[in-house]
């Protein structure tokens, strides 16, 4: 059992990135599913699916690299941890490498992207970022 699932999906998905994999698998959540829906509407996933099993389905993501084979996902990073939650204002939230980047944010309205938040005007829990 692992204390933070969010942290191990990251991990999978930045160690499947540096082994140039094409695809990652991972159990999944509604939490987990919420992440792939920003990461493949910010382009940094091609897609996912889930796909049912036994116990609580696996997720999986099918990997994105540029045209000349280059990462699309250079850093994933935990935000909000179990021992020290992150929460943000609208006004709060960062701008991850001034909007190159994407914050991932926990809100009352789903899982959306920094930029969705200002336009929803939402704050929430800071789950990573990425860019």
């Amino acid at each position: 059992m692992w204390s933070d699932p969010i942290a191990d999906m990251l991990t999978r998905i930045r160690n499947s990135v540096r082994a140039r994999r094409k695809s990652v698998n991972i159990p999944s959540s509604k939490l987990k599913v919420g992440i792939a829906k920003v990461l493949r509407k910010e382009g940094y996933i091609s897609t996912f699916d889930v796909v049912e099993d036994k116990l609580q389905g696996i997720l999986r993501i099918e990997l994105k690299y540029g045209n000349r084979g280059e990462d699309v996902i250079h850093d994933i990073q935990r935000g909000s941890k179990p021992s020290r939650r992150l929460y943000r204002k609208t006004a709060e939230l960062p701008r991850v490498l001034n909007g190159l980047g994407i914050a991932i944010v926990s809100t009352s309205k789903g899982v959306l992207s920094d930029r969705e938040c200002r336009d929803e005007n939402v704050g929430g829990e800071l789950l990573c970022t990425v860019y």
